[in-house]
Order: C-alpha cells, then structure tokens, then sequence
C-alpha cells in the first residue's frame, strides 16, 4: 500500500454511493485509437539504443570493407531494433540512416551524428585579446572539459562565455571570427558586460550557490550587506541566463538536443521552454545537489527549483544527489516525487544518476609518448628509493589540502621508519587568486607546509613538494605513472575525475587510490579504493600505512576493479547514455501527452449552452470556485483552505447562472455543510456536502442518506486512533463530523506524514474497522461519482422535471478515485475492450438506464459484503472514516436525453484526467462561468 497523497477518508459505501472503476490508464475518454500494440517500455527503448550505439561505433571503427571476422560484433537483434524504432510512430528519428539497393538488401548503415548544443558557464578555451582585432585561443582546464572532449558520437557546438569581457562590437565580430576559423564553428560565445559577470559569476554564483551546494553556507560576512546584494545577483543571474537562451535560441535547428550543464544554467531551461515547448533540454549539475534542509536556505529556492524541472531530465553524478533533489521538490515545492523523477500535474521531470567518466584511451595512449617517457623516466631518478604518494587538486577549500596534509604528518609522526623512503607531491592549482577566503587559504596551506618539511626534512629531502601550479599534459600522465599511492581527500565534491585518471594511468604499476567517502567518485570507485573520511586525521593516517604496506596481490585486484570501470564508463558513454536517456524521455512525455485532455473549446461549450432547453451545470468547489492556495501551508493559506470562500469574481455570473429557469446548478464537495452554507446559503441552487452524505437545495433543509439503524460502535475507537496520531503528527488536525471522522495531515512534514498516514490505516484495518461497515478515501477533496444518479434523481423529484436534460457541464478538481463523475455521462466500455484503449464520441451519450446503468447496479448489488464494505483509494491528503450501507435510491439518469456534443467535462489544473477537457486554473472557470451568464 503506498500514501501518495496527504488526506485520506473513510466514508459510507452505499448502493447509491458504489464506484463505477475505471483501470484504465488515466485520460480524456474519447480520442484514441484502438488495437493500438503495447508500446516498447522505457527500458526496452534504452536497451535497443544501446545496441545501435555500440554498432554504429563498430561501423566507424571498421574500414569500408569489413572482413568477415568482424560481423561478430553486430547485434543479432539489429533488424528488429531498427524495425522497432521505424514503427514508433511519437519516436523522432535517430541517428542511423539505411540504404537499401533495388532488390531491397541493405547495403549500409551508418550512424548520422546527432546536432547536440553544450550550454555551458565557459567554453572549452579561453580567449585572450592582442590589439584590437586580434585573439588567441587557450584551452580551457575543468572536469566537464575533461569529460566532453572526446565525446564524438555527436555533431557537438559548445555554447559559452569566453571568459573575457567583450564590450565593443568589433572584438566581438573579431573573436566570434577567430572561434569560426580556428575551431570550425564548434564554439559559440555569449557575450557579458562586466557588470552581469561580477554580479552573475562572482556574486551569485559563487558567492551564493557554489558554497551552499558544497554545504559552506551562505555568506555570513556581512548578514545586512548579503541581503541587500542578494536581489541583485539574482536579477543578474536571470539575465546572464536569459542572454545564454538567446545565444541557443539563434543557433538551435528542429530536432538539436539542448544539454545545459551546472549550477551557473539552472534558470535556462525554464527560458528555452518559454519560447519552444518541444525543444528537447536536459541539465547537469556537476557539484552536489544539497540535501532540502541546506537548499531551503535560498531565497530563490523556489523559483529555482522549478526552472530546473522545466527540463525534460535533469541529471547528477550520484544517486545521493539525485535523491536530495527529488526531496528538495518534494518538501519545498510540495510536489510528487515517483521511481521516475517529479511529477507536477501530469508534467513529468525525469531524474536519474549520470557517473561522468573520462577519455580513458587519451591517457593510456598517452603514456606511450616519448615526452611522457621522459618525463617518467626523470621522475623515477628523482625519487628512486622512495615511494610517492601525488594530490593533484585545485587550491580550494572543499578540496581538503589542508587535512591531507595534516593526516600525511601524523603519519611520520606515528612511523618513523618512513621518514625518509616517502614523498609527498602536492599539486595545488591556484583558482580566484583575488577572493580573501582563498588567499588565506593559501596562506594556510604554506605555513603547514613549510612546518612538516622543517621538522621532517633534511638537506637534501623533503618529505611534501608543493606545487602552486598547474601542470600540462604530459607531465601530469608522467606523474600519475610513477605514483605508488593517490591521496584524495576532497570535504565535498561532486565526482573528483583525478581518481579517474589516475586509475587510467595505472595500468603498469598498480598503485593504490585513498579516495574521500564525500566525493562523487567514491559512488563508482570505492569497492577498489581505500574510503577514508577526510576529517578524521586518524583514520587518513592509518589508511596511509595500510596503502604503503599492501601486498602485490590485493593491489592488483584493487586496481583491475577500478580500471575496469574506468575504461568502461568513459565519457562517451557518459555523454551518448544521457542523450539518449533524454530521447527516450522525449518519446515518453509524447505518449503521455496523448493522455492529456485538449483545453476546453470555450466558444463551443458556449454556444452549445445557449442553444439548450434544461441545463445540467455540475461544479466542484475547492481549486474550482476557490481562490488558489499555498500547498505547502506558508503565510495564511492554512486557516484560508480550512475555511474556503467562493471567489468574490464569481459570485455575480454564479448569481445569475442560478436565476436562470432553464439551468440547475449543483455544487459538489467534500466539505463540511456549514461550509456550503456559508458560501451557497443565497443562491438557487443544489448542495452536496461530505461526499454526498447529505444533500440540499438552498431553499429547503439538509437531507441525509444515512439510514437510522446504522451501528456507530466503531466512532470512539477510531476516534482515539485520529487523536493519538494527531497528537504525534505536528501541523496535523483532526475532525469530527456527523457521518465521518476526518484526519488532515496536509502541512505536516511530508515524508513524516505519509509514514504516519501509513502506520494509522494498518492500525486501523487491523483493528477498530476490521469488521465495519466503512470505506476509506484518501484526498481533501473527495466526491463519489456515482453519487451523481442518486443526486440526480432527487433533482428532478423536487423540480418535478418533465423537459430531458440535454445540456451538462461538470467542472472540478476531483480526485483521480472520484473521476468517475466525469464518466458518469459516458457510455459504458465493453468488457472486452482494453481498460487502456478509449472509445470515440458516441453520438448519444445516455438516454436511459435499461440498459448498461442497469447492469451496473445489477453488479453492484450482487457484490460480496467484503466488496462492498471495504473498498478505498489512496489519493489526496486527508483521512476519512464514513459509516456504510446499502441502500437503494430512484435514478436520474432516466432523465437524460444527452448529446455528444451537448456534455462538457473538464477538470481544472489537472492534466491527467478521465474528464475530456481540461481548465487550466480556477481563473479559466471564471471566465467560462461568465460567458455562461452572459448567453442565458
């Protein structure tokens, strides 16, 4: 049993009140095909993907002419592959093209890359500026560089800053001419004034999201200074993504795959969405995603959310930082979060793990270099007789050179015999020279430094070389080769790709990886490497001696584990599983667009009102007929949904609707009657209250269907039951009603809630309703649908209704469990029909119940007492516990006289629905409600 929702009802369960269930897949009933075959799952998409990835490669690996031997790398499941992929009919083509002779054989097939646009903070080079119309390219150092280089499978164009300010047009064309010329227009610049850099780049973010997503927090300097500053790094963050969508938006073709990458985009793919919803968008982050507790510090956290989960998937290194996403989502925007990702009225937001990878084959090859070679080779004779252990990091503080260094002393400290026989070689690139948290860093890192070698060292050694550099190429394989032991010990990071290449580098000595349990890499790399918790000095220390002393043996199983993976997951096949993870995604939002109902056709809805004799207006109350509120229970929308007002808009066109003769309008809630009453008690028309418990039109008295000889044994028990977790839920509440008992935990924690709400139903069917006469529902806004005919009937008892209904327009935002108000008007599916395939429009929806409604009651009757008792969903965010029984009531369906084009169903801000329209907000009723009033 899962608790996907907040509330959760036990209700009476009446012959009158019995679920018409629908199992089919939720959607407006009326516009698919049939016979339609099962669609491929996503799995099995990505699978078959696959398979054309890995036999494109081996195309282009192979000459023109392929020798026999090779067809043993093709996949025996190409030709239903390639069949599968021309026979979905949502899928946009793939990279593969075939050619076929006269005879139909194919003669070749060929991978045509696909266009992929990398939006990114920088380009892959930087550029720097001689004279006025002069530059010169430099490449550009950083992991996601590293990983994107030798990503082939696709016709990539990168899409940056250049890291340089450009204000004048001429440099601007200059430079721009320099990218196309030097790099074949594979990288595109963004131009930024000085200003947005300053307060885009080094204000927000990485003054404000950089040290948050590393869990430093936000600056505390200053607290009044921060406030005052923060509004306007944020304007500017907007605005520097804003000018990367319009770079994208220029340079995008039909069908380019849009990847944008870190924490510097996170408002792109809102802006590539606002201005063309079937772009294809993924984004990458490539530090740690926080945990909901840290991100909720933002003042942003909102807006920022939601403009990364306007792309179609989102991505992370880790599954740990995927799952603090998916919760941020979930406890600070009060989404739903499913296997899949998060889902926001009916729009779903793929997100998975993505573990970045390197160009493995770079390194290894280029260890048979003669440069590299030489550079091993005067290595060695520097250090011949000792063993090396090598950090390479950047001199940042979430890089832990500082406890490093530290737990390197301890260990001398605790080992003496190994004074002399070990080196320490630190590489500590320098980044934001000009930022004080880092010069002192630097400072810091020195004077440690020169304290070690001064106790440690001799003349003629040192047990630490530090570098305040960086190092090219070659010399960084040279010295990854002659490495006995690497020494990570970053405080936070998102995936640390020096372990990657130290691993790749290791093919001949076997050294040994002590790898941070805080780095992403140690998700893909740890059973091989030496996990070690970088703030115990201790531990470091002791793992330091045992990655010394380890035998030949278990350094060789370590490395071929780690090798392994490296060389597997490189990162092209980081980029190509993410590109097509995206497609995928793609083709699976298009099949559940299919399920989503078309805006209601307004003009229609009107005109076809306007030309009918007994109207039938059917209409929910709250997120209907009420103001919008807050789901997560900020400012006053607490006591606003507990005591809900109808719209002050509303109430004129309400007014005159009612007035009409020609109309009867009913309002259907699953609120309280005084509620109604408060709301209605002036207006001609219909009431139903407490899920149809009780019934009224405003110019008479309530009427209950509940039957006077029911037990009510089971109220104090259960009762008990609501007060004990209420009292153990904070910001939960607890109602008692005539027929029911309600538990709301709507504003409570919604994780805690959910396991609360899990814990209090096993109780109860357990315990004090195992052998009542109840029904469970679960939502805040629950209404039977089949309650309809009962209400019906009485409708045209007390109007003494002699003219058919040939006009009805049901509105609400009704609980998926409850949607059968929407099916009500429609005909019945054949048994044998496929819950999932939808019939077309009928001509005539229901004229009378001898037929198919018949049986349906005929069935409900003859239910066991187990069938009619206990049935319940699970689908909102309170609890409810009603009495019930059976109990027969005259129908009103007998009155129908309904056209197909004469019934409106429409829900409101749900896109998935049974209903065949939909309405996006209680605004779009509004509007509706008062054309209605004006063409009485």
């Amino acid at each position: 049993m899962s608790i996907s929702s907040q509330e959760i009802c036990i209700l009476p369960n009446k012959n009158n009140l019995a679920l018409l269930q629908t199992n089919g897949m939720p959607g407006n009933l009326y516009n698919i095909c049939s016979n339609l075959p099962a669609a491929p799952t996503r799995l099995e998409r990505l699978l078959r993907d696959r398979e054309l990835r890995k036999y494109s490669k081996c195309l282009n690996d192979c000459e023109a002419e392929l020798p026999s031997s090779t067809q043993d790398c093709f996949s025996p499941d190409l030709e239903t592959s390639t069949c599968w992929f021309n026979d979905e009919e949502l899928l946009e083509p793939v990279s593969a093209s075939r050619s076929l002779n006269d005879d139909g054989e194919r003669l070749d097939f060929r991978a045509s890359k696909q266009r992929l646009l990398v939006v990114a903070n920088r380009l892959p080079v930087s550029a720097v500026r001689h004279g006025e119309d002069s530059w010169q390219l430099e490449m550009s150092v950083g992991g996601l560089v590293t990983a994107l280089l030798g990503v082939k499978e696709f016709d990539t164009r990168w899409i940056g800053w250049a890291g340089v300010n450009v204000p004048d047009e001429i440099g601007q064309k200059a430079l721009a001419k320099a990218l196309d010329e030097k790099l074949m227009q594979r990288c595109i610049p963004v131009f930024l004034d000085e200003e947005v850099v300053h307060q885009y780049y080094n204000g927000y973010c990485n003054n404000i999201l950089w040290p948050l997503f590393h869990y430093i927090g936000l600056p505390q300097e200053d607290r009044l200074a921060t406030t005052r500053s923060f509004q306007s790094q944020f304007d500017a963050y907007k605005k520097a993504n804003q000018l990367f969508a319009d770079v994208v938006n220029e340079h995008y073709e039909e069908g380019d795959v849009v990847w944008c990458h870190d924490y510097h985009l996170m408002f792109l793919p809102k802006c590539l969405k606002e201005r063309n919803s079937k772009m294809k968008v993924g984004w990458f982050l490539h530090t740690p995603f926080p945990s909901s507790e840290i991100h909720r510090m933002l003042p942003s956290r909102l807006e920022l959310l939601r403009s990364v989960l306007a792309a179609d998937l989102v991505g992370f290194h880790t599954y740990d930082y995927a799952r603090h996403f998916v919760s941020a989502c979930t406890r600070i925007l009060g989404l739903e979060g499913t296997p899949e990702g998060v889902e926001d009225q009916g729009k779903l937001t793929r997100i998975a793990a993505f573990p970045v990878g390197i160009d493995s084959e770079r390194f290894i090859k280029a260890l048979e270099l003669p440069e590299v070679q030489d550079h091993m080779k005067v290595l060695k004779q520097r250090f011949a007789g000792r063993k090396v252990m090598l950090g390479v990091d950047r001199l940042d503080m979430i890089k832990g050179i500082p406890q490093k260094i530290l737990a390197f002393e301890k260990f001398l400290e605790e080992n003496p015999n190994w004074r002399n026989k070990v080196v320490l070689l630190q590489i500590a690139v320098p980044t934001r020279t000009d930022v004080p948290e880092y010069q002192k860093l630097t400072s810091q890192v020195h004077e440690i430094v020169g304290r070690i070698n001064g106790r440690f060292g001799s003349l003629t050694a040192v047990p630490i070389h530090h570098l305040d550099r960086s190092l090219d190429f070659h010399e960084l394989c040279a010295l990854y080769a002659v490495t006995d032991v690497a020494l990570v010990t970053s405080l936070r990071d998102g995936m640390n790709l020096v372990s990657y290449e130290y691993v790749a580098c290791q093919e001949s000595k076997k050294g040994v990886l002590i790898l941070s349990e805080f780095a992403g890499a140690a998700q893909s790399l740890g059973a091989g490497a030496i996990l070690v918790n970088p703030w115990n000095v201790t531990e470091v220390a002791s793992s330091i001696g045992y990655a010394l002393n380890m035998p030949a043996d278990e350094r060789e199983k370590r490395h071929h584990h780690n090798f392994k993976h490296v060389i597997s997951h490189t990162a092209q096949e980081w980029a190509a599983t993410f590109v097509s993870e995206l497609n995928v995604t793609i083709v699976e939002a298009q099949l559940r667009t299919r399920q989503i109902p078309p805006p209601l056709p307004i003009e229609v809805a009107v005109d076809r009102y306007s030309c009918s004799n007994n109207r039938l207006l059917i209409l929910g109350f709250n997120a209907t007929l009420t103001e919008p509120v807050d789901t997560l229970g900020r400012k006053d929308s607490q006591i606003n949904e507990w005591e809900p007002k109808l719209r002050p808009d509303l109430q004129e066109p309400l007014r005159k609707l009612c007035d009409d003769p020609k109309t009867t309008v009913l309002i259907l809630s699953g609120s309280a009657r005084n509620v109604l009453d408060d709301n209605f008690s002036d207006y001609n028309l219909w009431l139903a209250a407490e899920n149809g418990m009780f019934l009224r039109v405003t110019t008479g008295d309530w009427m209950t269907t509940m039957p006077e000889n029911l037990s009510m044994e089971w109220v104090d028990s259960v009762k008990n039951v609501f007060e004990y977790f209420t009292d153990r839920t904070p910001r939960s509440q607890f109602e008692v009603r005539e027929t029911s008992l309600i538990w709301n935990y709507k504003y409570s924690d919604v994780e805690f809630g959910r396991l609360q709400a899990r814990d209090l139903l096993q109780h109860l069917w357990t315990g004090p309703i195992s052998n009542a006469s109840l029904d469970v529902v679960q939502g805040r806004r629950s209404v039977e649908g089949a309650a309809i005919d009962r209400i019906l009937g009485e409708i045209v008892h007390n109007k003494g209704m002699k003219e058919p209904i040939d006009y009805v327009l049901c509105i609400g935002h009704f609980l998926t469990k409850d949607e059968d108000i929407y099916t009500f008007f429609e005909p019945e599916l054949p048994s044998e029909v496929p819950a999932s395939v939808r019939p077309q429009v009928p001509t005539q929806v229901r004229t009378s119940t001898a037929g198919s409604r018949a049986a349906f009651l005929l069935k409900q009757n003859s239910m066991s007492a187990v069938e009619q008792n206990k049935s319940y969903s699970i689908d909102g965010d309170t609890l409810h516990l009603m009495v019930t029984d059976r109990i027969s009531f005259q129908e009103g369906s007998s009155v129908l006289d309904l056209q197909a084009n004469d019934y409106f169903s429409c829900s409101v801000a749900r896109k998935r629905s049974n209903s065949r329209y939909r309405l996006q907000s209680s605004d779009e009723v509004v509007t509706l409600l008062r054309e209605l009033a004006d063409h009485r």
